[in-house]
């Protein structure tokens, strides 16, 4: 059974920094191809799985705002690349823009609460009267990765739709997936990893026996992340200090 597996980069990076922590080394130097056949071969339940694709999805980080972090990541994808870890690399891209919304705090469940006037800052109006249900308006910077859930969705239902594969697993928690993974699971078994910490996107869940069947779900673990790590050294490539 070929399995192919599909990454979304950013949704890994930052599920596992709040799986292991952000000041803590020895999880990011990821071995992706090892992470796959780690999960497959001990949750899939499928006989005679073997990954034989693995397309990680992500974007360049910009230099200019960010040069240590370019220059970091751009050794780990040389060193995917070195070790075949990824067979492709698939690039979204960063998108900079100033976006304008309602100045707001967060409630328990991380939604957001307009904030409204109230002292020791209060907005009247030309009479002196209080407006204690104006709303306050702030512009900020926003960098933005676009393209990653596009290149999984894509790559998937590629391979899919033209039986490059026979199975497939993705690794990621993002909802918007929610479509060409159902397609997907209409043709071929579909492995589900959500490296996030809380609760999968409900819009991921399914019922394990629809279509192709043989469908399963698995949350990713820090113990996971430690076991799957490149070489420190490949070639001319090394792995960050800090990592």
């Amino acid at each position: 059974m070929r399995v192919g597996v599909y990454v979304d980069g950013f949704n890994l990076y930052y599920g596992a920094k709040g799986l292991c922590g952000q000041g803590t080394a020895g999880w990011r130097w990821l071995d992706v191809r090892a992470l796959a056949d780690r999960i497959v071969a001990a949750n899939s339940g499928w006989t005679g799985a073997t990954v034989t694709r693995v397309v990680y999805c992500t974007a360049r980080i910009s230099g200019a705002d960010n040069p240590v972090g370019q220059r970091e990541q751009d050794a780990y994808l040389r060193a995917l690349k070195a070790t075949r870890s990824a067979d492709e690399i698939a690039m979204g891209v960063y998108v900079t823009r100033v976006t304008t919304a309602p100045l707001a705090t967060k409630d328990a469940k991380s939604r957001p609460v307009i904030t409204h006037p109230n002292w020791p800052v209060m907005v009247k109006d030309s009479t002196g009267a209080r407006v204690s249900d104006a709303v306050f308006m702030v512009s900020v910077a926003r960098r933005e990765e676009k393209g990653s859930d596009v290149n999984v969705a894509s790559h998937l239902l590629i391979d899919v739709l033209t039986g490059a594969i026979d199975a497939a697993v993705v690794i990621s928690n993002d909802s918007d997936l929610e479509f060409p993974i159902a397609h997907a699971r209409g043709i071929v078994p579909v492995g589900l990893v959500n490296p996030q910490r809380g609760f999968p996107a409900g819009r991921l869940n399914g019922d394990p026996n629809s279509g192709a069947g043989s469908h399963w779900w698995f949350q990713l673990k820090a113990t996971d992340l430690y076991a799957c790590q490149l070489p420190t050294t490949i070639g001319a490539v090394s792995k960050p200090q800090p990592w």
